[in-house]
């Protein structure tokens, strides 16, 4: 079953747009280990938090894709201009 990954970033201020261009670098290898959306976004009421949205083939494939090379890559690049907020939640989609 599809699984769905949405949940919001917060940044240290001034940060959202470096971390927007990391988590946008393309990673074609994200569709190969069963990503079936990835989309970033942002919202001018909230400065320092990024949205990201992720379809996965299950819940498994997401969680396999923590350990590739270029997502752990950009995973440590963002770390250290995040603020340590992080909100969302994670669904079995039905339809």
């Amino acid at each position: 079953m599809t699984f769905a990954n949405v949940g919001t970033l917060g940044t240290k201020p001034g940060q959202r747009d470096a971390v927007v261009a990391i988590l946008l670098r393309p990673k074609p290898e994200l569709r190969d280990a069963g990503c079936l959306l990835y989309e970033v976004g942002v919202n001018e009421e909230s400065p320092d938090a990024v949205f990201v949205c992720e379809l996965w083939e299950s819940e498994e494939a997401h969680q396999e894709s923590l350990t590739l090379e270029s997502v752990r890559a950009a995973i440590n690049e963002a770390m250290p201009m995040l603020s340590g907020e992080m909100g969302g939640t994670r669904f079995t989609v039905l339809g």
